[in-house]
């Protein structure tokens, strides 16, 4: 366990807490967060100390390997739950070696400033510091490689089988934590298109008049749900 702290001509920097085992990566992640602006508070690689840490030193996002020791099995992910039972304003951004998806829809589940990330992705820096910028903004980020794994697997008599393959790549990016101008620019398309693909997708899927942000969430549940 390591505990930092940094200030950079008296601006507020965004807290990071990192738990990861390896050490290796723990460390580049670290100073890859450090190098982009970032405030790295605290390190460590036993689960044990993952909630007293958040509660000591209040970060503004943790980063937390699902499995650690002492078992390397969901120890992460019951800190992940604890902490957002605890501390429901604080980010978390959970690394896997392998898109599990049923601890994927339990993650998005839990609500915004949530995101799972396969460790492979963070080798993609621009695309790993805008991940955990996505959740600090409040939003929900799956990983593309979960994202295509359910497109693949897709069921008959999946209540989104009425998408068409369009709506379909629209809600992929959707949960990838993307904004209609990210999708459009994906697509090559406008923003105004996308729009009327979400717009179809939310009728198709008979999700409640409520917010855009909100609807975004459940679209994305019951994309993982049919799954």
């Amino acid at each position: 366990m390591t505990i930092d702290s940094a200030v950079d001509g008296g601006a507020t920097r965004t807290r990071v807490l990192l738990a990861e085992d390896d050490v290796l990566l723990r460390q580049g992640l670290a100073s890859l967060l450090e190098q982009s602006g970032f405030e790295v508070v605290g390190q460590t690689g036993d689960s044990v100390w993952i909630l007293p840490l958040v509660r000591d030193l209040s970060p503004d996002l943790v980063v937390v390997d699902i499995r650690m020791p002492p078992t390397h099995s969901t120890e992460g992910l019951d800190a992940a739950r604890e902490i957002r039972r605890e501390f429901p304003a604080t980010g978390i951004l959970v690394l896997s070696a392998h898109a599990e998806v049923e601890h994927a829809m339990e993650l998005l589940a839990s609500g915004q400033r949530i995101g799972y990330l396969l460790k492979s992705r963070v080798t993609d820096v621009g695309d790993f510091i805008e991940t955990m910028e996505r959740i600090l903004r409040g939003g929900s980020v799956m990983d593309p490689a979960l994202v295509q794994e359910l497109v693949d697997a897709r069921r008959a008599g999946d209540p989104l089988a009425e998408l068409s393959p369009r709506e379909h790549e629209v809600l992929a990016l959707m949960a990838e934590g993307r904004s209609n101008s990210g999708i459009a620019r994906r697509l090559w398309v406008t923003e105004a298109t996308v729009e009327k693909h979400v717009r179809h997708v939310f009728a198709k899927l008979r999700l409640p008049e409520t917010s855009d942000d909100h609807r975004r969430v459940l679209a994305v549940v019951r994309y993982l749900d049919a799954h």
